[in-house]
């Protein structure tokens, strides 16, 4: 499997952990802070395998109805009022209209029913979903099955790809941990930040591509509200390249902030702690 070819710089934990989630058929759970490029890992792994992501966003109060399936309720009354009105019989038509047929499938029940075979399932942002509605993800989890009232269990025809990702805005139960393989993804080194720039913006300058890792690595040992990640990373690259920008100095990084810093609180401190004093310190080239 080559992430790599694909856009996705990874080293050996990911690309272990990764084959072992098909190996063993288990889900693996993602963890780090946002913008470190847990939900890439799925849309890449997609990618590689040719076949279809489906994701499932997590809210809170998200329904177990809302993920799974939902009866298209016009339809049925439209086929119960035709029915009624030639004369059927009540129970054949009970049987009709709560039938596949007017089961609309949500991101679970297209996962387990997908007939072209395993998808990748994302379950994004599962710490944003509540404990009930982790509880009710253990049996699909476990053992690929979903029991619907009218139809009875559903059995997975292929067994997805899962990939859980976590933010770690609440702390998950163990028994879901116990499902699923491991991985925590930390913010990227400035090499690796580096390689990332190259791989996923190949036109950027190299020397550029490390002066922008340096930076945003400087920036990350601040104590920032929201601390930027990977992704603000590559927009900032591209929004300097919109520029024609080849250094950076500390007007180019004032006026382009709003790329990586998207907190008040956070623009604030950096406009204290002055752009000029943060390139020095993260030891960037030619300043002005």
């Amino acid at each position: 499997m080559s992430l790599e070819r694909h856009g996705y710089v990874a080293g050996p934990d990911i690309a272990t952990a990764l084959y072992l989630m098909r190996e063993l058929g288990r889900p693996l759970l993602v963890e780090g802070d946002a913008g470190v490029g847990k939900t890439e890992i799925a849309k890449v792994l997609a990618s590689i395998l040719e076949t279809e992501l489906i994701r499932l966003q997590c809210y809170e109060g998200l329904d177990v109805h809302t993920a799974l399936y939902e009866w298209d309720v016009q339809r049925q009354l439209l086929r119960l009022r035709v029915e009624q009105a030639a004369g059927a019989d009540a129970d054949a038509l009970e049987q009709r209209i709560f039938s596949r047929e007017y089961l609309l499938e949500r991101p679970l029940l297209r996962a387990l029913t997908r007939e072209e075979g395993p998808a990748v399932l994302l379950i994004d942002e599962i710490d944003r979903a509540d404990d009930a509605f982790e509880a009710f993800l253990l049996e699909v989890l476990s053992d690929f099955q979903v029991s619907i009232p009218e139809l009875g269990v559903v059995h997975a025809a292929h067994v997805p790809h899962v990939i859980l990702t976590s933010n770690r805005t609440r702390e998950l139960g163990d028994a879901l941990r116990r499902r699923c393989l491991y991985l925590y993804i930390d913010h990227p080194s400035v090499e690796k930040e580096i390689a990332i720039l190259t791989a996923r913006v190949p036109e950027l300058d190299g020397a550029l591509a490390r002066d922008i890792a340096r930076f945003m690595h400087t920036l990350r040992g601040r104590s920032l509200v929201r601390t930027p990640g990977v992704a603000e990373t590559l927009d900032w690259a591209r929004a300097l390249l919109g520029l024609e920008r080849t250094l950076l100095d500390p007007e180019v990084v004032r006026d382009t902030l709003g790329c990586i810093i998207k907190d008040r609180a956070d623009a604030r401190q950096i406009a204290s702690l002055g752009t000029e004093a943060l390139l020095r310190e993260a030891g960037v080239r030619a300043t002005a």
